[in-house]
């Protein structure tokens, strides 16, 4: 691969000069606590100053290795050329005036990039937002006005946004739910097909997840009462969770025979993470709708629903919309990370990331007891770290880990329902050298827990 450092050239390199943090970070966070609500958490406690490709850069001159992508959002790379080029003309024509008020052209291209890059060849149509809770909390809304009906399944270990409604969705309760309630009502949750965790084992855990999910929809809601089935394909908070093979054509077969909207929140996995423009297309899966944010608009707050024109169009007009949904910045980012994809081929990349991180993986899960299993796909990938001899989960060990990885210079990132998962989200632009240099730290970290 050859690395893209976006912006002015930024040395492609791990280097740590300083503490972790430093001292120009440790000034920064005093700020921070004299100022900024103590709800806004920090993963690492550094200051970025400047990134690209697949580096780091924080204000006390420390390079870290990049594994997380702002949590899958920096695929084509921080500041990648396309997208500073097309935002900033369009910056230099205007910045708002409110698609609702007066349209602009940006909208309705990025509107046509989703129709022609998502699952499917029917007629499509997309609504653009702010944020991947807006997207989803929309696809409920469209949904249920298409169908007439009001309940929502969802499904174990499931993460859908923090407003009111898509934290009702979402299953974990701490750090996402806790003490925020009461939640919207009308939303079930079922089980999902998990092979590390299930009873009977791996190779059962298709069929089994799949009969008790629609079992307990048809028993305990009741099929035509469910306007949408709503699942990621790749679960990410959860704990970056593959369903077995043969779960989701299940479920959406399912929908499909009861006039349910099956609902694709590709949010985390989408625009070439797992491999393919998204992660649905592995097993064929075409959804009624799709949700999108994250790596849509390389670092720019954009999100959207695409899906069947016609439940698209089930909302009435002025029923959809936002201040500042579809802004044409973020429209005019989204083209440019849409045509760096495109001229790179990040699909294959992301691809390419996989051949090299998930042998060295599985070949350290080998040598240390402490990783119980390694999955996902593309550059979508992830370890589940648990206590020795058995599957009980180990977030402190997992946390243990993240810490020696960030002193060490590689930005890591942990998920997982128990908290014991850490999940490698590297840009696909990343340079093959850096890579194996992060999996490096990783190792040299593992041999010291």
């Amino acid at each position: 691969m050859t690395e893209m450092t976006g912006g002015p050239a930024l040395p492609q390199e791990r280097r740590v000069v300083t503490s972790v943090p430093g001292p120009k970070s440790q000034e920064l966070m005093a700020r921070k606590q004299a100022s900024v609500a103590d709800g806004i958490g920090t993963v690492m406690p550094v200051f970025a100053k400047r990134a690209g490709g697949g580096v780091l850069e924080d204000v006390d001159g420390n390079s870290f290795i990049d594994f997380g992508s702002g949590i899958a959002v920096t695929g084509v790379g921080n500041s990648a050329e396309a997208v500073v080029r097309r935002a900033t003309a369009q910056l230099e024509a205007f910045t708002h005036t409110c698609v609702m008020v007066t349209p602009y052209e940006p909208y309705v291209e990025v509107c046509e990039e989703l129709a022609k890059l998502t699952p499917g060849d029917h007629a499509k149509k997309s609504a653009l937002f702010n944020s991947g809770a807006e997207a989803v909390e929309n696809a409920v809304k469209i949904a249920r006005t298409y169908t007439r009906r009001q309940a929502i399944v969802v499904f174990d270990h499931g993460y859908h946004g923090r407003t009111n409604l898509t934290m009702a969705l979402t299953s974990k309760n701490m750090p996402y739910k806790h003490g925020f309630g009461p939640f919207a009502p009308e939303v079930y949750r079922v089980p999902v097909a998990y092979p590390y965790r299930w009873l009977t084992g791996p190779e059962n855990c298709a069929e089994e997840a799949a009969a008790q999910a629609i079992d307990q929809i048809s028993k305990q809601v009741g099929a035509d009462n469910v306007a949408a089935i709503l699942i990621e394909p790749v679960l990410g908070e959860g704990g970056f969770i593959e369903p077995a093979k043969g779960f989701l054509p299940r479920i959406a077969q399912f929908a499909k025979d009861n006039g349910i909207v099956f609902v694709a929140d590709e949010i985390q996995s989408g625009f070439c993470r797992t491999g393919q423009w998204f992660a649905c297309e592995d097993e064929n899966i075409v959804p009624d709708l799709i949700t999108t944010a994250k790596g849509i608009a390389g670092g720019m707050p954009l999100a959207a629903v695409t899906g069947r024109a016609e439940i698209m169009d089930a909302a009435h007009s002025g029923g959809l919309g936002g201040t500042y949904g579809g802004n044409p910045v973020a429209c005019a980012a989204a083209l440019g990370a849409i045509e760096t994809m495109r001229e790179m081929d990040l699909a294959a990349r992301a691809r390419r990331v996989e051949e090299i991180m998930k042998p060295r993986l599985q070949k350290l899960a080998g040598q240390y007891d402490v990783i119980g299993d390694v999955r996902g796909r593309g550059a979508m990938l992830a370890i589940e770290l648990v206590k020795p001899g058995g599957k009980e989960p180990d977030p402190q060990v997992t946390a243990a880990l993240a810490k020696a990885c960030h002193q060490d210079g590689l930005l890591v990132l942990t998920t997982g329902t128990y908290g014991n998962v850490m999940r490698f989200l590297p840009p696909l632009v990343i340079d093959e050298a850096l890579l194996t240099e992060g999996l490096d730290v990783l190792e040299n970290a593992l041999a010291g827990l």
